[in-house]
């Protein structure tokens, strides 16, 4: 006996999950997550003929989307490259913005599902809690929150890299009268803001949407900022009733053969290869054109030279600064020496961000120099004793990224071995979708992958489909398990370290790199070679008989 459990071969069975228990489903595949990667699987493992089910947490499709409705919560990648490449998909759907916001990417999963009736295969309402290895039969038997019990030959993690909310210990945040929400576990009936004083902590993607959404409409708002955001301009645009689609098939295509998926790629040349005339008029299209240009369509150097990170720095820092009144505020957002190098800190996309600080009923409180004392029953008490009385406070503090949404499943591999007690020091992983001594588990968009760096639905695509062609693989061969070997991940692990450790990234504390979160390992956590590199490297061991792997 261990733990109050059973104990045979290595294989520890939980006591079932309080509650109703279902009827025990033996499947090929169980998908854990109904965004735009877990769809995908089970729309084409069903259509290959595979037995497959979908475990959701929330009511409904969407995933991240689902959960995302804060104010002004909106996709950062500009249409079509926020959709599926599917002809029979992108044909009847029509976006009326650029970006679009949450309301219009729910009403496309609605499109989606009336398209490929998906929901028959989903059960929602149900998280994924446990999962455990069974090396006797080579299955995963898996639980989930409503008493759900499942035998799977392999199990698909499409849990995304922000599914785990964090919020950091803040003395006295539970004596709080006002309400509070965090930015990922916003009210489905919404929050009334109109007239109210507000204030945000946190200036993160979810902050600065926020910000600039709330603050026109405030009674007051008080932002209380760490790091600067460097956000570069969205230029939003209101689109027509119908599209022209002619372009659609060389968008899909390209994606796949740039740097991070999307239908744009760095240049050619580095900084200063170029006269500063032309380095300033290819600064000023990017800036046009919006959206992550300016980051991930730059010079080809601009992520890994110091110089030529500062070229680009100063570029931004003038453009932003000539939007900001107060020469306070203006040295607090967009600072004459870089707070970190650009682009090594997720930037966001804005559309009236900056305007938002000359309204004269906003407060912008630097947490570098006056920190948070305490939230008392009335706000925020700072350092300089001030209580900053609120009626709402915003938590936008983020998310354990990357691992963290792999991590809140309590997963059991071979001899009874922990996910969470393997990755405690650090992250080991194959092509950044398996694990060593967990067979038959995939976890695409996971750590080690081009993840953060790649458009969502891009990477959903591509490595789904590389997933989608092992189990095609496994079952014309007969073959039950495949398993990573431990010299593989110890070899991508190095080669993603290498990688990230000659560009910027390390220099800088950021949820890339794991620093958000107290005591989480630092360390690379997202494949910085980019999306040609990658692609060609997983292809690689797919065509050589999946290299690095063992079948039985």
């Amino acid at each position: 006996m261990q733990n109050g459990h059973s104990e045979t071969n290595g294989h520890r069975s939980p006591p079932p999950p309080t509650g109703e228990v279902h009827e025990l489903e033996d499947l090929d595949a169980l998908v854990v997550g109904a965004g735009f990667s877990g769809l995908w699987q089970l729309y084409n493992l069903r259509k290959a003929g595979f037995k497959v089910k979908a475990f959701e947490s929330g009511h409904n499709l969407g995933g991240i989307w689902y959960f995302n409705r804060y104010p002004g919560a909106r996709v950062d990648s500009d249409v079509p490259l926020y959709e599926y490449s599917l002809e029979e998909l992108w044909r009847g759907w029509n976006w009326t913005e650029k970006f679009p916001g949450w309301q219009e990417l729910r009403a496309y999963f609605d499109y989606v599902e009336k398209k490929l009736d998906l929901k028959k295969d989903i059960r929602f309402n149900a998280k994924v809690t446990k999962a455990v290895w069974d090396n006797d039969k080579n299955q995963w038997d898996v639980w989930a929150s409503d008493g759900s019990h499942v035998r799977t030959r392999f199990l698909i993690l499409t849990v995304g890299f922000a599914a785990k909310r964090y919020t950091p210990y803040i003395k006295g945040l539970d004596t709080f009268l006002g309400e509070c929400h965090h930015t990922g576990d916003w009210p489905e009936e919404g929050v009334v803001y109109e007239g109210k004083r507000v204030g945000v902590i946190g200036t993160g993607a979810s902050g600065v949407q926020v910000i600039q959404t709330v603050g026109p409409k405030v009674k007051h708002l008080t932002v209380f900022q760490r790091t600067p955001n460097l956000a570069v301009a969205m230029q939003q645009e209101k689109l027509d009733k119908v599209n022209d689609k002619s372009d659609y098939p060389e968008i899909f295509r390209m994606r796949t053969n740039t740097f991070a998926g999307y239908h744009f790629d760095n240049s050619d040349k580095k900084t200063f290869e170029v006269s500063p005339e032309e380095r300033l008029a290819h600064y000023e299209s990017l800036w046009q054109a919006g959206g992550f240009r300016f980051w991930l369509g730059t010079f080809n150097d601009m992520l890994w030279d110091q110089a030529a990170n500062e070229e680009a720095y100063k570029f931004w820092r003038e453009k932003v600064r000539a939007r900001i009144n107060d020469p306070v505020k203006k040295e607090l957002l967009a600072p004459m020496k870089a707070p970190h190098a650009f682009g090594t800190k997720r930037p966001s996309l804005e559309q009236t961000y900056y305007e938002v600080y000359n309204q004269p009923n906003v407060d912008l409180i630097n947490l570098r120099e006056n920190p948070i004392d305490e939230i008392t029953p009335l706000g925020v008490k700072t350092a300089d004793g001030v209580t900053h009385e609120l009626d709402l406070l915003v938590l936008a503090t983020g998310f354990d990224s990357v691992t963290g949404s792999l991590l809140n499943i309590d997963i059991e591999g071979v001899h009874g071995a922990k996910l969470e007690a393997k990755w405690k020091h650090g992250t080991w992983t194959y092509l950044g979708m398996t694990t060593a001594d967990f067979p038959n588990m995939f976890f695409p968009y996971g750590p080690q992958a081009p993840t953060a760096f790649c458009n969502g639905p891009t990477c959903a695509e591509l490595q789904g489909d590389w997933v989608i062609d092992c189990l095609k693989y496994l079952r014309a061969k007969n073959l039950q398990k495949i398993d990573t070997l431990h010299e593989a991940e110890d070899a991508w692990r190095k080669h993603a370290t290498e990688l990230n450790d000659a560009s910027l990234f390390p220099g800088t504390s950021s949820w890339y790199m794991g620093a958000n979160v107290p005591g989480k390992p630092r360390e690379v956590l997202n494949y910085i070679g980019g999306l040609r590199q990658y692609n060609q490297r997983i292809s690689e061991v797919a065509e050589n008989d999946y290299r690095g792997f063992v079948t039985v």
